[in-house]
């Protein structure tokens, strides 16, 4: 597809017109540079998901949702854009993250139609791998133990500080195990499991403690429907690396992980049948979907 360059010598006096004033990050925040493909906007929350190169000194290529708090940008910034921006980092702030500075430098054709917000993930319709994990309980078993059973997996790290990112996931899986648990329709026949890429520090332990403390911490926690696991590094990368998600320490802050977001939906004949990148699917969409493997 053909695309029209704009030029945005003047953006910034542009901008200043129209936005309110962006927040004033801490002494402590960092900023880098940054380039990337938009696949989709929410405008009503004031974010993209963008395909981004790497970041250098901070992150391997991606696509994950970044808030944006200039208001003039949603005018413009539309799935096919090509952004160049700052990615200010400062976890002392509401947005741990944003971007700012914004500059558009390619926009779709307006003759021609948008692209795809997203392609069909190359996941979907594969077999998932037998590939072993260690639950909370210190049981081993692996992916394909769930065949004859509606699967949601998504991966978490116990120490993320982002209230959008594992906090989300992990409260999404506990609310929805709640209300699996309280529907007899799905009495054994949908599961949830929750898949941690930190194994040097989340040991089984750890996470049936993290799983207690979404639960409400009840003397008796059960783990029947919703399950925690982590690996070995190796086990842990394979996994995550057949569903998409990648990760990797902070060089600047070796106790955070930089990550993407990726849930799938495993039907009980063992293949992937849906795929949600990033952190804005419902428990009803997520539940929606698992109950359609299983009609």
């Amino acid at each position: 597809m053909k695309y029209t360059l704009f030029v945005f010598t003047a953006f910034l006096l542009f901008a200043a017109c129209k936005t309110a004033t962006p927040p004033a990050p801490s002494a402590s925040a960092k900023r880098y540079p940054f380039k990337g493909t938009v696949v989709s906007v929410d405008k009503q929350k004031k974010t993209a998901s963008i395909d981004h190169e790497a970041v250098d000194g901070y992150m391997d290529a991606m696509t994950m949702d970044f808030p944006i708090h200039e208001d003039w940008v949603w005018n413009d910034l539309v799935p096919g854009s090509q952004i160049q921006a700052e990615l200010v980092v400062d976890n002392s702030a509401k947005d741990p993250f944003w971007l700012e500075k914004i500059a558009i430098s390619a926009a779709p054709n307006a003759n021609q139609p948008p692209p795809p917000s997203s392609e069909t993930p190359p996941q979907i319709g594969k077999t998932v791998p037998d590939i072993k994990l260690t639950d909370q309980d210190g049981k081993r078993f692996s992916l394909t133990d769930y065949r004859g059973k509606a699967l949601a997996v998504t991966f978490i790290y116990r120490d993320c500080p982002l209230p959008d990112y594992c906090i989300k996931m992990s409260r999404n899986f506990s609310d929805l195990a709640v209300r699996i648990a309280a529907d007899p329709a799905y009495a054994g026949k949908v599961k949830l499991l929750s898949i941690s890429f930190d194994p040097a520090r989340d040991t089984p332990e750890k996470l049936k403690q993290y799983g207690q403390g979404y639960m409400g911490n009840p003397a008796k926690p059960d783990f029947s429907i919703w399950r925690l696991a982590v690996g070995s590094d190796k086990e842990v990368r394979a996994v995550a690396g057949f569903f998409g998600l990648k990760y990797e320490v902070d060089q600047n802050d070796k106790a955070l992980i930089n990550h993407s977001l990726v849930t799938a939906v495993i039907g009980p004949d063992g293949t992937v049948k849906k795929i949600f990148a990033g952190n804005r699917w419902t428990p009803d969409e997520l539940l929606k979907a698992l109950e359609e493997t299983v009609r």
